[in-house]
């Protein structure tokens, strides 16, 4: 540590923390309380917003995303907002035309955000391109991202060529994203070094700790010369999250790269954490220490929590493992792309089909299928060329930047938002924030907009709870408490003796003479494509089922008639739901 210069630290609780702990749960008044302590810190930047924030707020919460950046903004007004952006991805899962990004970042930039990390899933250039120059022209802070995996293809080398790219656009610094805790700390030397030799822009780094070596490279990147780091304040940190705010600052105290921050101003915020945390038990994942599963698996912190939530809800937990030695191999078959939202999901997604079905590949989700065609961009290494000639043909492969081939823009989706309105009678006036939830998430945002008054259709607020002992509960409702006894025999005893059942309702249908059709895996019925009494031949897509936020073809198994279709858009169902039925 030969240069005397403070680092600059970037707090993560408001975003990525909850994001990687608890499955993107937080609600805005459960942070609230904490956002004057985390302003009076002086922290470089607090990240926020972008992620799967956006998406976790109208999905699950019913809260307005854009009303979440304003509030928190107006409680920190000294120091700087940050949001993970997806590049041409926005916070969705597909790319936007350039004037629907250029929108994107004006409004986010109108509603608070001062820096913004912009990265594409993978590590294509030419997918961050617009998003930096949209941000430098709205004089905001442009952070071009290297999202950094391990492979046969990638080397220190690709790196540092990607870097210079991304400085060549005008970012005005570079961030270093170990999303999975891949990073090792000597490579991490190595990198930052040549990276500081060669560019002329701050160096910033962000480090998972699934792993266990969060801690370590982050020392060894500082070392190196890094500028700017990520970390989580301690109540929220670790596991499937990040290295601690205050052990890091305790490490670099009294060296020439210390951090600047009073340890003191952050207890409090650890604190309300540590409290806040609790409520939101249901959603942790299981794991207590490291995943050295994952220096194979490369599965990032966020992915995991998600995962563990998302094979729950298909009564597969079980299967946890199996899907975990999965995803490296669709992984490679994808042409070693980076697991980073969205193909974090694309691969675990896939993967959890393959494993679940009993035959890889016998269903492969339409974002496969637009990855296989280049619609994501290119992908780090060649794909598997049956796999693609099984997802897609003969189509034609996307070898342009993908953004160029769109056909729509903002204009045409504010047409098409204005008419849904109309024609579900939806009250939400046609504003461009409204205009930009409706332009990455189409069917959620109008269920959205359409239910934000409705606190019954989203996610119940989680309860206030104390554990007493192995099996009681002290639950808090609107200030009221109870005493709550879980029982082996799945039932629920409250405090004046009376008992609730917690057995999971079946369904169960009669049919004709077909074939019933039932659902490879919960989740929401997206589309129906057939209608009754229709005539199919045999793989004719019958309705798209959104699960685990890819959507999934379901197709009739063999040439006939329609017969009942036992779902409609927006049904909620488990694995083994009857969809339809097909008469031979």
């Amino acid at each position: 540590m030969s240069e005397s210069k403070k680092i600059g630290v970037t707090e993560v609780v408001l975003r990525d923390a909850h994001q990687s702990l608890l499955a993107t749960r937080f609600r805005y008044h459960d942070m609230e309380a904490a956002l004057k302590n985390l302003d009076d810190v002086g922290f470089w930047s607090v990240e926020s917003w972008g992620g799967a924030i956006f998406d976790s707020c109208i999905r699950y919460l019913g809260e307005d995303p854009w009303h979440r950046i304003r509030k928190i903004k107006s409680m920190m007004p000294n120091t700087p907002q940050q949001m993970l952006l997806r590049g041409q991805n926005l916070l969705g899962y597909k790319h936007y035309s350039d004037d629907v990004v250029n929108k994107f970042v004006e409004c986010s930039k109108e509603n608070g955000v001062d820096v913004f990390r912009v990265f594409d899933a993978l590590n294509d250039p030419r997918n961050m391109h617009q998003a930096l120059q949209a941000v430098i022209g709205m004089d905001g802070h442009a952070q071009g991202t290297i999202s950094y995996t391990t492979s046969p293809v990638h080397t220190v080398d690709l790196w540092v060529e990607l870097a210079k790219k991304i400085q060549d656009m005008g970012a005005h610094s570079l961030a270093i994203k170990d999303m999975a805790g891949l990073l090792k700390p000597y490579v991490a030397f190595e990198l930052v070094s040549r990276l500081k030799d060669e560019l002329e822009i701050p160096v910033h780094m962000h480090c998972h700790a699934t792993t266990g070596m969060s801690v370590a490279t982050g020392v060894k990147a500082i070392e190196a010369g890094l500028d700017n780091i990520d970390t989580s304040i301690s109540s929220m940190s670790m596991t499937y999250g990040h290295t601690p705010t205050e052990t890091l600052i305790s490490i670099l105290d009294g060296t020439n790269r210390e951090t600047g921050l009073d340890l003191e101003k952050l207890t409090p915020i650890a604190e309300h954490f540590q409290k806040v945390r609790k409520k939101y038990k249901n959603f942790e994942g299981s794991l207590r220490g490291v995943d050295a599963r994952i220096l194979a698996s490369q599965v990032p912190g966020g992915m995991l929590t998600n995962l563990e939530n998302q094979l729950k809800a298909q009564d597969s937990i079980d299967r946890f493992d199996e899907v975990i030695s999965e995803i490296p191999k669709v992984r490679e078959d994808l042409g070693f792309i980076p697991l980073v939202t969205p193909t974090s999901q694309i691969v675990g997604t896939q993967s959890v089909i393959n494993i679940l079905s009993g035959s890889r590949y016998s269903t492969v989700t339409n974002e496969v299928k637009s990855l296989l065609k280049g619609e994501y961009g290119a992908t780090p290494a060649p794909v598997n060329k049956d796999l693609q000639q099984e997802g897609i043909g003969d189509s034609a492969v996307i070898t342009c930047r993908p953004a160029d081939v769109l056909t729509d823009d903002f204009q045409s989706v504010e047409d098409e938002f204005k008419q849904a309105l109309f024609e579900k009678n939806i009250t939400a006036d046609a504003s461009v924030e409204n205009i930009l939830i409706y332009a990455m998430f189409p069917e959620i945002g109008l269920n959205f907009l359409e239910n934000v008054d409705n606190p019954d259709y989203f996610e119940s607020e989680p309860l206030d709870i104390v554990e007493l002992t192995d099996s009681s509960y002290l639950v808090t409702v609107d200030d009221q408490e109870y005493s709550v006894t879980l029982k082996a025999d799945s039932t629920v005893t409250i405090n004046d003796g009376s008992q609730v059942n917690q057995v999971a309702p079946t369904a169960s249908i009669q049919t004709g003479s077909g074939e019933v059709i039932a659902a490879p895996l919960g989740g929401n019925i997206f589309r129906v494509i057939i209608t009754e009494g229709e005539s199919v031949d045999a793989d004719s897509t019958i309705l798209i089922l959104e699960a685990m936020k890819m959507e999934t073809e379901i197709k009739a198994p063999s040439a006939g008639v329609v017969g009942k279709i036992f779902v409609k858009p927006g049904d909620s169902v488990k694995p083994g739901t009857p969809l339809f039925e097909i008469v031979s």
